[in-house]
């Protein structure tokens, strides 16, 4: 059974041959092919061999497209920070928005002719005709409040929302107008999935009905076109207290990336029982505890989660966020030898 197959059956809650595994090997791949985060950030190729070759020494079961949050907000023209060893970021000294008049200006703008998105679709199709007979390929996309606060800066944009909520959702109807063609362009490239970052739809962040009111509307549309285009619509969330109900009201997603459980469910059987055959479930080893703990732990963790969640299908045993980027490789290795192993359904 390879990894295509594998994760068709989960995903379609049936049980494999054993539990899939992807530990979120994003930059860290970068170390596969000599490179620097920057480098391996704008160079397109170079990132295009490094989650190849990773993948493949790895086992992995998927690949995730994800670079880092900025591709899609500096294609408005949001000044960046690059750097050696760390993910690229907006410049917080030099706000792309900078008062709550320009919300009203942002204009819709062509993914497949912006730099970085653009690239993005480049690497997908790169992913896509080197890897796509055997492994999904999911194309990662920044949510539309998760770019705005990036162009105007989160703490502006809080209260912005309460002062000036109509010059908010002007600002995200460009955005979505935005990324639904930049999602038409990454299926074109051959995406099984569009996976899309939530990231304020958790309850450390934002209340539940205000999350639900200004970008709910918006990804429940990103949502509808994903899948009738017939591919998978995918959530990655790593905030405290993830809202897994209005989140699979508004976009019915196929699968849902967490780090924490959600807020209605006090244990992992709770939330296998309660959601566990609405959506499948990719996490949650926190990347933060692996670069502390002892590799007993870390195994005895994988176990934990492969018994409570495994049955039936419908769970990929993963890090609930990227794979720390300046770790070595030996969890990664050990999380894909646990789920082929202790995870096997025979």
């Amino acid at each position: 059974m390879n990894s295509r197959e594998r994760m068709t059956l989960t995903i379609t809650h049936q049980e494999a041959d054993h539990v899939p595994v992807y530990p979120l090997i994003n930059s860290i791949s970068r170390n596969y092919v000599g490179c620097d985060y920057e480098e391996w950030t704008k160079n397109t190729d170079k990132c295009a061999e490094a989650i190849i070759k990773a993948t493949d020494d790895l086992q992995v079961d998927c690949i995730c497209s994800l670079v880092d949050l900025s591709v899609e907000a500096a294609d408005w023209g949001m000044k960046m920070r690059y750097y050696e060893d760390q993910a690229a970021s907006p410049d917080h000294d030099e706000k792309f928005l900078k008062s709550e008049a320009d919300y009203e200006t942002l204009p819709v703008i062509n993914p497949r002719e912006t730099p970085r998105m653009s690239e993005h679709i480049k690497l997908v199709k790169k992913l896509v005709e080197a890897r796509g007979a055997e492994k999904p390929v999911v194309a990662f996309v920044f949510g539309p409040l998760g770019i705005l606060g990036m162009m105007r800066g989160h703490d502006l944009m809080f209260m912005d929302l309460i002062m000036y909520p109509d010059k908010i959702h002007k600002a995200l109807r460009t955005i979505t107008d935005t990324l639904k063609e930049y999602c038409r362009a990454l299926i074109e490239a051959g995406a099984d999935a569009i996976m899309l970052d939530t990231l304020f739809a958790s309850k450390t962040i934002m209340r539940k009905e205000m999350w639900d009111a200004f970008e709910g509307p918006y990804v429940e549309e990103i949502a509808e076109l994903v899948h009738g285009a017939g591919k998978m619509v995918m959530i990655h969330n790593c905030g405290e207290g993830i809202y897994f109900d209005v989140q699979i009201k508004r976009m019915k997603p196929e699968l849902i990336s967490f780090l924490y459980l959600p807020d209605d469910c006090e244990t992992m059987a709770e939330l296998k029982e309660k959601y566990g055959h609405q959506t499948t479930l990719l996490g949650h080893i926190d990347p933060g505890e692996m670069m502390v703990m002892s590799k007993d732990d870390f195994i005895k963790q994988c176990k934990e989660q492969i018994d409570a969640y495994k049955k039936d299908g419908g769970f990929v045993l993963a890090t609930g966020c990227e794979y720390p980027a300046n770790m070595d490789l030996d969890l990664a290795r050990t999380m894909v030898e646990t789920a082929q192993t202790y995870g096997n359904y025979q």
